[in-house]
């Protein structure tokens, strides 16, 4: 592991002058991960344990199911295996101190990527045959970064929910629910983002308001101007008009449904005139 290398990049938090310094990687999330590996390689498959280095990240992967079956399940339990694949070469490593009996392995992983304000790991386990964890070493997200910063009271499954917002990755409605009733996220579900007063704090105004996109009544009244100064338009001129000024969020298909919205919800004036120019 020591041929990774392990930059060292700042973060400004609020209310200082001082940044902080944080290394992209702990090397102890790195041996952990890689230790699980060795631990739990299906030896029968002779596959390889392999660890790739990217400019932002380390994925290390080993062959075999990942036997708890689900990695928030494991983090919820936070206790030792029921089954290990190979117990004599897991109590080898015991005895020499590479892992824990006690377990909790995982979660310590999460909780450390918590206190650097990094992302959490991502652990693919699409292939049944393939265990694979990456472990970012980079910011995705100022706003998440700058929040974890900010409030270092959230809980780890508030944070793992967060960190799932900021990778585009859907939640559960259950999930939705939570965040916003700690007014940590908006937007409608599932395209989340962070909330307005979280944005207002780390400097990002501009960007949320991008996200967030504006008020329909502007969208409706820019439809009307148009209609008024050209005279008879087509929905492609109108496409063209609001495409790039809807919420970033969204997909080319989300914004023409947004705009089918728009004009359907428009206001009575608006309605006559597009009858008259489509008619």
């Amino acid at each position: 592991m020591g041929k990774i290398r392990n930059l060292t990049f700042r973060a400004l938090p609020n209310g200082t002058l001082f940044p902080v310094e944080i290394a992209q990687y702990d090397p102890w999330v790195l041996r952990e991960a890689l230790h699980n590996c060795i631990a739990h390689q299906d030896y029968t498959l002779n596959g390889r344990i392999n660890v790739v280095e990217t400019t932002d990240s380390v994925l290390l992967t080993n062959v075999g199911s990942f036997l708890p079956g689900d990695v928030e399940k494991v983090i919820r339990q936070n206790a030792p295996l029921e089954i290990y694949r190979n117990p004599f070469l897991a109590e080898a490593m015991v005895h020499l101190n590479m892992i824990d009996t006690q377990g909790g392995g995982i979660k310590r992983m999460f909780l450390a990527q918590v206190r650097r304000f990094l992302p959490m790991p991502d652990y693919d386990l699409a292939d049944p045959e393939r265990v694979a964890v990456r472990v970012r070493g980079s910011i995705l997200d100022e706003r998440y970064t700058q929040l974890l910063m900010d409030r270092s009271d959230l809980d780890l499954q508030t944070v793992i929910l967060l960190d799932k917002v900021q990778k585009r990755i859907k939640i559960s409605k259950e999930g939705h629910k939570r965040l916003k009733a700690m007014k940590l996220v908006e937007g409608r579900y599932p395209n989340l983002f962070v909330a307005g007063g979280v944005a207002a704090l780390t400097g990002h105004k501009a960007r949320h308001i991008k996200y967030r996109g504006l008020d329909k009544q502007y969208y409706q009244d820019m439809i009307l101007e148009l209609i008024q100064a050209h005279g008879p338009v087509t929905r492609k001129d109108i496409d063209t008009l609001l495409m790039d000024k809807l919420p970033e969020i969204l997909t080319e298909k989300q914004k023409k449904t947004r705009i089918h919205n728009l004009l359907y919800d428009s206001s009575l004036t608006v309605r006559k005139l597009l009858f008259c120019y489509f008619s």
